[in-house]
């Protein structure tokens, strides 16, 4: 495995930004290491952090380099602050970032595959929102995403008070529906499967119960996954692994 930091400069942002990348690596003499024994280019996991994280937090608290080595996985954390991975209305144009740039970029940095099929995104709280905002607005992009512990119901969560400068700032006080996932699901097409995950005791659960109530009324292939646990970083380590076993990684 190959880890990396990658910083560079976004002209979406226009400002510096970094990632987090991790690279499967064929091996022959390292011990303890299962090696997925692949040769061509690797296919690509975005990997979408929380509120309160960066791009290096899934590599400090979960062990997502020797999972996504054991599947052949290439993985890509990037950065975008509090911006729940939108087009802030006082801020950044964090989701022209992640929906167009970084993919672009990732391919002109790294050899991974560009296949639709070889490609999957997946979040945990904000990042939840974000991975299946991607899935939502550009099924054709991706063969599998996955929401853990999700903040999916942003319309709801902007009516709590702690959060009102952080929806001011992203949403401009009001969610439209091309932010919001269940107007997205209500018009998406050929959307691709879901896994959506929540501990039992995250008061961002019913949220995801909805979500998964509607996506599976409108025909989306729904893994639904909840399991004891809080919004924490035990839990999300547990959830990641099955994830990856639940993602169709195709043989190369």
């Amino acid at each position: 495995m190959a880890l990396l930091t990658c910083d560079f400069f976004s002209e979406a942002l226009q400002v510096g930004t970094s990632m987090t990348v991790v690279l499967p690596q064929q091996t022959a003499a390292q011990i303890g290491v299962t090696d997925s024994g692949s040769s061509g280019p690797p296919p690509v996991l975005y990997l979408l952090h929380g509120l309160s994280d960066d791009h290096t937090a899934w590599q400090r608290y979960t062990a997502i380099g020797r999972h996504a080595e054991a599947a052949g996985l290439a993985v890509v954390m990037p950065s975008v602050g509090r911006s729940f991975y939108t087009n802030e209305a006082h801020g950044h144009r964090y989701w022209d970032f992640v929906s167009e740039e970084l993919p672009t970029v990732v391919r002109s940095f790294f050899r991974v595959s560009a296949h639709p099929d070889d490609t999957f995104v997946v979040g945990l709280s904000m990042g939840g929102y974000g991975a299946l905002k991607l899935a939502l607005t550009h099924p054709d992009r991706y063969a599998a995403a996955a929401s853990l512990s999700g903040g999916l119901d942003v319309r709801k969560l902007l009516q709590a008070p702690e959060r009102a400068e952080l929806m001011d700032r992203v949403f401009d006080g009001s969610v439209r529906d091309e932010n919001d996932l269940f107007s997205l699901l209500a018009g998406a097409s050929g959307v691709p499967p879901l896994y959506l995950s929540c501990g039992t005791e995250d008061p961002l659960l019913p949220g995801t119960r909805r979500f998964a109530e509607e996506a599976t009324a409108a025909g989306v292939d729904v893994t639904l996954d909840l399991r004891p646990g809080t919004h924490e970083w035990s839990l999300w380590d547990d959830v990641i692994q099955d994830v990856i076993a639940w993602l169709p990684v195709r043989d190369s």
